[in-house]
C-alpha cells in the first residue's frame, strides 16, 4: 500500500510538472515570443528563405489575445524596425516586413526612390533585382502615392523592394495587427543545397 502511495504521489507530480511546463509556455508564447518561418524572398538579403526567427512580442506591449487591445504599452514601431504582422487581406497568415513609415507620414515613390514627408528616405537594408520601371498606372511597385499613413497605422515594405507584396500593393498596417520585432535568427536552412547557414546562427536582427 505504501508503495502504491509513492507511486500515485510520484505520477501526480510528473503530470503536475507537466502541465505547469504547458502553462508557462502558452504564457511565454502568447505574450512574449513567437516563432517564424521565413517562406519568401521579400526579405532578402536580410532574411532568406528558410530562416527561422524569435519574434519579441513584449517590445510593443501586452495585447489581450484574439481581441488584440493592448492592455500595458510600451513603445510602438519604430521606422526601420522589421515587424511580423497579421496580413490585412487574410488574417489567417502572418507577413515580416519593415517598417518604413509610421502614423502621420506622407509616403511617396517615384521611379523607386522612396520619399518621406518629402524628403529622399534611403537605407541600406534594401536591393532592387529589377531594372525595369513601371508607372503607376500599371503597377504601384516603382510610383506609389503620395498617400498620409492614418494614425495607429504603419506602411510596410520588403527589403526585396522588387519581390515584395507590401503596403504598396494592399495597404497599411493596422497597430493592433503586429505580432511583435524580428529579434533573433536562431536557425537557417538552404534548401537548395541542403545544409544549415551556420553563419546565420545567433544572428541579431536590426
Amino acid at each position: 500500500m505504501k508503495s502504491s502511495k509513492i507511486i500515485k504521489s510520484k505520477t501526480r507530480e510528473f503530470i503536475e510538472g507537466i502541465i505547469t511546463a504547458i502553462l508557462i509556455a502558452l504564457l511565454i508564447t502568447t505574450f512574449f515570443i513567437k516563432m517564424y518561418k521565413i517562406p519568401s524572398r521579400s526579405m532578402v538579403p536580410t532574411l532568406l528563405v528558410g530562416d527561422q526567427l524569435v519574434v519579441n512580442k513584449f517590445i510593443y506591449g501586452i495585447k489581450i489575445p484574439y481581441f488584440r487591445n493592448i492592455i500595458l504599452p510600451i513603445s510602438d514601431p519604430q521606422r526601420g524596425d522589421i515587424i511580423v504582422f497579421i496580413y490585412p487581406k487574410d488574417r489567417a497568415l502572418d507577413y515580416i516586413k519593415r517598417v518604413i513609415g509610421i502614423g502621420g507620414d506622407t509616403i511617396e515613390i517615384k521611379d523607386k526612390k522612396i520619399f518621406i514627408n518629402g524628403k529622399l528616405f534611403t537605407d541600406i537594408t534594401s536591393i532592387y533585382s529589377d531594372k525595369n520601371i513601371y508607372p503607376s498606372s500599371v503597377q504601384p511597385r516603382d510610383n506609389f502615392g503620395p498617400v498620409t499613413i492614418p494614425t495607429g497605422s504603419l506602411f510596410v515594405m520588403g527589403d526585396n523592394r522588387d519581390e515584395s507584396a507590401d503596403s504598396r500593393f494592399w495597404g497599411f498596417v493596422d497597430l493592433k495587427d503586429v505580432q511583435g520585432k524580428a529579434w533573433l535568427l536562431y536557425w537557417s536552412w538552404n534548401r537548395e543545397e541542403n545544409n544549415i547557414r551556420w553563419q546565420r546562427l545567433g544572428n541579431l536582427l536590426h
